[in-house]
């Protein structure tokens, strides 16, 4: 792609058609810098058909942010814009509006609150809220929910992933089956959900994580087409990366020829002062060759040899396997918890692909205007009162039990304080029959969950590390209930409203129908 059909393609331009004219609306009617508040948040976690998310992981905001402030007009997206023409061939983009955008194409007016990456979510919370001037709030919709959603997702199925292979070692295998160079955005939140490492090259270095791989089954297709063997395939490798030998076993007969060739190779390598780091299965039953497999290696004096399991993983899979190893672990009289402990993932497809909930269904919804001196709450109503937003300008809050147990996230009026609160009710978001007392005394902490990322364009916060993130995301999760952790039909979690912001919504929906 040239440079300049890659500036229109990536730069101010991504965005959809209509936050455009949409745009020149606003401008036509004088109201493109009239002060508006946008909510963004998603109403439902994954659902991947046999199982269910009952949390989400926040990840994207650090390359949000990174676009917003690089991004820029010129006159090769301005000429575009002046092409593009409607049904009678009149431009669709007056010239007065696209010098208004010459000039004020940036997005530094906004101010950008968000709960940073690498923290536990949840449904209809917002991960992040925009105020600012009307028509470059809304063109901002589109990158912003292109950026934070997807990685919003893949981070989630990475923290699952890594959850239901009791915390070991997790590989990013996606990059060839990932969709073109959103791969690489998918990569960096495997790394902040889950994943230890990726075998995604360029953008593993730039983030600041050696890239990890063994071999494919080709090259040991090719030692066999040329009248050599699988051993003599094992022993170059081996002769190669003596330090990091790792070898794939299922191109022959996983159990009759490729752990004992692996063995004899390993054998050598220990005699040379190296020691080998295990061995890879990607076909066959993983759970029944993983025990045959580990049997055959402590026998041979490698009992503490990694064996990568991969082959279409996810964290419903892995959890079958882990349990099956179990059971048959203890049949061949053989230590399951170590069992466990030498065995590492690598996950491709179903990560960066997400397999069975494709995309975040997150939404960017107006929820103030401001007139004059006020703020207005603005509202859209639904005939699902799950797609209803919660109006107004907010505060997001979470609430810890006595355990120091993360009960519920609590969505309050911006000049809302619940830590100088007594006892007090929240009330469910849509089902007007729930609602909930919080006694204090029950409370251990009272945490705000958004930071201020941008204040009027300027940037007020410094984006953390991946790993600051991943540790982050393994203290939420720690703090939050195994029931809502649950890889299968989870326990629901606690999505509340302060009663000021509960009436303020049922008053608003009550005035529209009036």
């Amino acid at each position: 792609m040239k440079s300049s059909e890659q500036r229109i393609a990536e730069g101010f331009l991504f965005t959809d058609q209509y936050q455009l004219t949409m745009a020149q609306l606003y401008y036509r009617m004088g109201l493109h810098e009239k002060q508006v508040q946008f909510d963004h948040f998603f109403r439902k976690y994954p659902d991947y058909g046999l199982h269910q998310a009952g949390y989400c992981i926040s990840a994207g905001l650090g390359w949000l942010l990174d676009w917003m402030q690089e991004v820029t007009i010129s006159d090769v997206e301005l000429d575009y814009l002046r092409s593009q023409t409607d049904r009678t061939n009149q431009p669709i983009f007056g010239e007065d509006f696209l010098e208004w955008l010459r000039d004020h194409a940036t997005f530094d007016s906004l101010t950008l609150r968000a709960i940073p990456e690498g923290r536990v979510v949840h449904a209809q919370v917002p991960l992040t809220i925009v105020k600012g001037p009307l028509a470059v709030a809304q063109i901002l919709e589109t990158s912003l929910l292109n950026h934070i959603n997807y990685q919003t997702l893949v981070a989630t199925k990475a923290a699952r992933i890594q959850q239901s292979g009791h915390g070991q070692l997790l590989l990013e295998f996606g990059l060839r089956r990932g969709q073109e160079k959103g791969a690489n955005a998918g990569t960096r939140a495997a790394l902040i959900g889950g994943a230890d490492f990726s075998s995604n090259v360029g953008i593993s270095h730039l983030l600041g994580y050696p890239p990890k791989g063994t071999h494919a089954h080709s090259m040991v297709q090719v030692f066999l087409a040329l009248g050599m063997s699988e051993q003599d395939a094992f022993q170059a490798y081996a002769d190669v990366y003596p330090d990091d030998c790792l070898l794939l076993v299922d191109t022959v007969d996983t159990l009759a020829s490729g752990v004992p060739h692996a063995i004899k190779v390993f054998e050598k390598l220990r005699k040379r002062g190296h020691e080998p780091v295990g061995i890879r299965l990607d076909s066959g039953d993983l759970a029944y060759l993983s025990v045959q497999a580990a049997k055959l290696m402590n026998e041979a004096g490698f009992r503490d040899t990694t064996i990568v399991l991969s082959s279409d993983l996810d964290e419903l899979a892995i959890l079958q396997i882990t349990a099956q190893i179990i059971q048959e672990a203890r049949q061949y009289n053989m230590d399951a918890d170590h069992m466990l402990k030498r065995l590492s993932y690598g996950v491709g497809t179903k990560l960066i692909t997400s397999t069975g909930e494709a995309a975040l269904g997150g939404v960017y919804k107006l929820v103030a205007v401001q007139d004059g001196d006020k703020w207005l709450p603005a509202i859209k109503i639904s005939e699902n009162p799950v797609k209803t937003p919660n109006p107004g300008n907010k505060n997001i809050w979470r609430l810890y039990d006595r355990r120091g147990l993360a009960t519920v996230d609590l969505m309050s009026l911006e000049d809302e304080d619940p830590r100088t609160m007594d006892n007090f009710t929240i009330f469910h978001p849509a089902d007007h029959s729930k609602s909930r007392q919080i006694v204090q005394a029950n409370i251990s902490e009272i945490e705000p969950l958004l930071i201020t990322a941008l204040d009027e364009g300027r940037p007020v916060y410094e984006s953390p590390s991946i790993e600051v993130m991943r540790d982050q995301r393994r203290r939420d999760l720690a703090r939050l209930d195994p029931g809502v952790k649950r890889i299968i039909n989870p326990h629901r979690y606690h999505v509340s409203l302060t009663q000021p912001l509960w009436e303020l919504k049922q008053n608003l929906i009550k005035s529209v129908h009036q």
